[in-house]
């Protein structure tokens, strides 16, 4: 079954994507939730002509973002957490911590952008965070520094 999103739905596509999915999945989840629409033809029609005139904004945010990505490759921030003596953290660093001092540092970037190569942090050091500034197509790594408080 063929389906066109209505928004994004994470390991699944972006909005206005046309996926396909199980028939259950789209039935009894994607279409009563209004995540989606049934990939018809006269769907298709209008997706079409919304995809034309979104692609001048697209383009204007895809520059937008690369120019983003470049200003943040050379940022390094500071998380701050407690920590013992021996440099383990009491609690972990989590991409909320790193989004609000990316904050602070002038850079607003949701925290679901960010991806941290690590599940949790529990010890002091340096660390490489990625941020998706559009989509999956531009991609910026960010170095954080997690030093105690």
């Amino acid at each position: 079954m063929e389906v066109i999103l209505k928004q994004d739905v994470k390991g699944l596509g972006f909005k206005n994507d046309t996926v396909k999915v199980r028939n259950g999945y789209g039935r009894n989840y994607l279409i009563p939730q209004g995540i989606a629409l049934l990939a018809t033809e006269s769907n298709k029609k209008v997706q079409a002509e919304e995809a034309k005139q979104r692609s001048f904004k697209e383009e204007k945010l895809r520059k937008e973002a690369a120019a983003n990505a470049e200003k943040l490759a050379g940022v390094t921030v500071k998380v701050g957490a407690k920590a013992g003596e021996s440099g383990k953290i009491f609690g972990s660093v989590t991409n909320i911590q790193v989004a609000e001092a990316l904050k602070k540092a002038g850079y607003d970037i949701e925290r679901k952008n960010i991806e941290l190569a690590e599940d949790a942090i529990k010890s002091l050091g340096t660390y490489t965070a990625k941020i998706r500034l559009y989509k999956n197509e531009v991609v910026a790594n960010v170095n954080f520094e997690v030093v105690a408080e």
